[in-house]
């Protein structure tokens, strides 16, 4: 009787050690490129959110100034204030964020000028704010202005 041998079709060893090399280089390029993706995707919603604050901060600004009739700065408390019949507004400075009411605008400005007829006002009645924001936030510019009210003239 004769036993006949029967070879069994599999992978060797060495085979798989290569499938797993390969395998683990292909996993970690992924992760890499994940990575590289979600730093890419934090930087972008933090643009995103730096955009969407000075928008509102300008926007909110630019209908305080049509708003109101009197705009008042004050260095020393590093208050705007905006005064008509009805009531008022202020706004509060400081180093890395400015207020208004319960609003808070996380913005750094590398200059900030009070202007009232084409003149810096760093004391009194302006009617026009010009700022530019730090590199880190595109070094933007925020310019809002408004148009002198007769009693403005009338009472200096």
């Amino acid at each position: 009787m004769q036993i006949s041998v029967k070879k069994i079709q599999a992978f060797t060893l060495s085979e798989m050690i290569v499938v797993l090399l390969i395998t683990t280089m292909v996993v970690g390029m992924a992760f890499s490129v994940l990575q590289l993706v979600q730093n890419q995707m934090n930087g972008i919603a933090g643009n995103y959110e730096r955009n969407t604050e000075f928008d509102l901060l300008r926007q909110s600004l630019w209908i305080d100034f049509n708003r109101y009739d009197r705009i008042y700065y004050n260095e020393n408390s590093r208050e705007l204030q905006f005064v008509n019949e009805m009531g008022g507004q202020t706004y509060r400075f400081t180093e890395d964020f400015m207020t208004k009411d319960i609003d808070t605008f996380r913005i750094k400005w590398e200059t900030q000028r009070f202007l009232f007829e084409n003149r810096d006002s760093p004391l009194g009645e302006i009617d026009a704010i010009h700022f530019q924001t730090t590199k880190a936030f595109g070094n933007r510019t925020l310019f809002v202005y408004k148009n002198n009210s007769a009693t403005t003239y009338m009472n200096q």
